[in-house]
């Protein structure tokens, strides 16, 4: 088996993968979605979205980056098949808007999406709906929302996010 030619061992080696790997950051430098655009647009640029919920005047099409990331897109679809908006929901804004003792667990999924992790906490008896976010665009937070039995929303916490605090080994 002869070896490759040296001139198309440097292409392939030294000309490709810079090429796919300007490709790749392509996709992530795309503007994103826009208003106006149909939802087989947003759909086609962004993937199936994680979860879609009715809401009154159209559907959200929800986009989650993930257990360990800390955004959740959501896309607005109006009635006529078009997108009205795209935001970033797991802000300290759209958790303002969660009121204890007022706000349902469907209209928290309608508001930041659905959490990374659902947990049981003994302690209080109630579900603990896990956000990882970066609060102010700087902290590596956990919004917690503990949810009873019945769908209410009873209270919220926010703390450093456990899963990226550094490991305290090896320290005396």
């Amino acid at each position: 088996m002869n070896a490759l030619p040296r001139s198309l061992f440097r292409f392939l080696f030294g000309t490709v993968p810079p090429i796919l790997a300007l490709s790749a950051c392509a996709g992530l430098l795309a503007p994103p979605v826009t208003p106006g655009q149909s939802e087989a647009d947003v759909v086609a640029r962004l993937g199936r979205p994680t979860n879609v919920y009715p809401v009154a005047d159209g559907r959200l099409l929800e986009y989650m980056h993930g257990p360990m990331g800390q955004t959740t897109d959501m896309a607005k679809i109006g009635p006529d098949g078009r997108l009205q908006s795209f935001e970033q929901v797991l802000t300290m804004e759209k958790f303002a808007v969660i009121v204890p003792d007022q706000t349902r667990q469907e209209q928290v999924l309608r508001t930041v999406g659905a959490p990374s992790e659902i947990r049981f906490y003994r302690n209080v008896g109630m579900n603990g709906w896990n956000y990882p976010f970066k609060e102010s665009n700087t902290w590596d937070s956990m919004m917690t929302i503990y949810v009873d039995n019945t769908g209410m929303v009873q209270r919220m916490e926010n703390g450093p996010d456990p899963r990226r605090m550094p490991s305290d080994s090896g320290r005396n």
